[in-house]
């Protein structure tokens, strides 16, 4: 939701952005030419140096413009700004470096104030970002710049979004009204609440409403109109915000189509160039690990034909992306005779209804008695996930992504099966790092629907990271 406000802050952003910019070339020269006594590169004036700059920077703003860092969904979310400062900055050095080389002329008088510009911007851009956040925060709490916010809807999306807004030192939204059923007024939120919307609008006025956001289209167009017409006529901000969470899950884009603005669901934003670099990640990645953890996997074979002999690796029929089969190899954990067959009917057989009922209600059981000693070792460690990096390097799996379910498992939900099948399957996902086996199969499937509609590079870096301290501290593995 775009605001006077928002833009306002942005604009201030550019400005500052420029002049931080400024400082870190200037101290990135000074530093290297005037206190350095080492020969320089090339001779570069001051002048000609500054000149240059003036010409480069608003390169560099363009470049923070085109990565999101003057946009709310950046500035609000503190690691994200952080990522795309430092990535900002990379590129923006390796644009000044590539016109060194076309051009053949000398930016930087020596190489080292290319590294003291990059490692200068990203410090003081963060600093000033850092500073901004701080006095904006101040300047909300105080009441200053808050926008006035009238909520409308008969949905659960309406609950969600005033209370998400109702912290208004960090949103910078105020929630005044809602109108709609009183079930979705969250509990001790200081709100006026109205039954109906033309209740609401009578008191635009005088509650000093600056931005309406409706979350759900009316059967009557007359009543949809009227809600618009109030924003118009006040001159006070709309936003339409679809109250199913298919709208605004995946990636939708926003054209115009036979003169209508239309919207473009897809299930999950991992498409297009997201998807290839995502692949080609994996499989690098698989690559590295395998020849690193070789010795660790000819051990574990070792040890496996000791303490569990039979078969070393366990190949299990499971779904993957598009529901397509996938043979899903692991070192085997359970005793030889077990794991053909589902595993409910086999703890029938063994006479263990408890746990067959278990099974079925959680997809896994605390103390399963079909894993041998070693078997609980590699289980508990996770090395019995590790054959799983073969399965990535021929591109059957992800290294993150939602888990590869059993063909049986299809059943219980198709249209929950068919969105989590939007992706590849993954070694590590989600619900790994978010309590393991600890989770009921519902909040496992929850977490990875999550994970599915909201795919992007950087989760994924998070889950790989999270994966190893969980693995080391070995928390919920079982």
């Amino acid at each position: 939701m775009p605001t006077k406000n928002t833009k306002f802050y942005s604009f201030l952003l550019v400005v500052a952005d420029m002049v931080v910019l400024l400082i870190a070339f200037t101290l990135a020269y000074v530093v290297r030419v005037h206190y350095d006594p080492r020969p320089l590169l090339a001779p570069v004036y001051a002048v000609d140096y500054a000149q240059a700059f003036l010409l480069i920077v608003p390169i560099w703003i363009i470049i923070f413009a085109s990565i999101g860092l003057y946009h709310a969904s950046t500035y609000n979310r503190r690691l994200v700004e952080w990522s795309k400062i430092a990535l900002g900055a990379f590129i923006g050095i390796l644009v000044i470096i590539g016109w060194e080389y076309v051009s053949e002329k000398h930016f930087f008088p020596a190489r080292l104030v290319a590294l003291y510009a990059l490692a200068g911007s990203f410090l003081l851009l963060l600093a000033e970002r850092e500073l901004f956040r701080l006095v904006r925060g101040l300047l909300f709490r105080f009441g200053h710049g808050i926008s006035h916010v009238l909520v409308i809807g008969n949905s659960a999306a309406t609950k969600d979004i005033a209370l998400n807004l109702a912290h208004t030192e960090e949103s910078g939204y105020k929630i005044i009204a809602i109108a709609g059923p009183a079930k979705f007024v969250p509990e001790n939120l200081p709100v006026e609440h109205f039954s109906t919307v033309e209740q609401a609008l009578k008191h635009v006025h005088n509650l000093e409403i600056t931005t309406i956001i409706q979350t759900d289209l009316y059967d009557s167009a007359e009543r949809n109109q009227r809600i618009l017409n109030a924003a118009l006529i006040n001159h006070i901000n709309y936003s339409f915000i679809p109250g199913e969470p298919e709208f605004y899950t995946g990636k939708n884009m926003v054209d115009v189509f036979l003169g209508y603005p239309m919207i473009s669901v897809s299930q999950t934003p991992l498409i297009g160039w997201g998807a290839i670099m995502k692949s080609i990640f994996d499989r690098i990645i698989a690559l590295v690990l395998i020849v690193v953890l070789s010795p660790i996997f000819l051990l574990l074979i070792i040890l496996q034909k000791l303490f569990n002999p039979g078969r070393v690796f366990y190949v299990s029929r499971r779904l993957s992306k598009f529901s397509q089969p996938v043979s899903l190899v692991k070192f085997r954990s359970m005793r030889p005779e077990f794991g053909k067959r589902d595993a409910a009917d086999e703890f029938h057989d063994m006479g263990r209804d408890d746990l067959a009922q278990e099974y079925e209600t959680q997809r896994k059981v605390a103390h399963d008695p079909r894993i041998t000693k070693f078997g609980h070792f590699l289980r508990s460690t996770s090395l019995d996930e590790l054959p799983q990096l073969f399965n990535v390097l021929r591109g059957e799996l992800s290294l993150v992504g939602p888990r590869p379910i059993l063909p049986q498992e299809a059943k219980f939900s198709p249209s929950k099966t068919a969105l989590l099948h939007s992706v590849k399957s993954g070694v590590t996902g989600l619900w790994q790092v978010s309590g393991r086996s600890n989770l009921s199969f519902e909040e496992r499937i929850e977490l990875e629907l999550f994970y599915a509609q909201n795919w992007s590079f950087w989760l994924d870096i998070k889950i790989l990271f999270k994966t190893i301290a969980v693995v080391f501290r070995r928390t919920g593995a079982k």
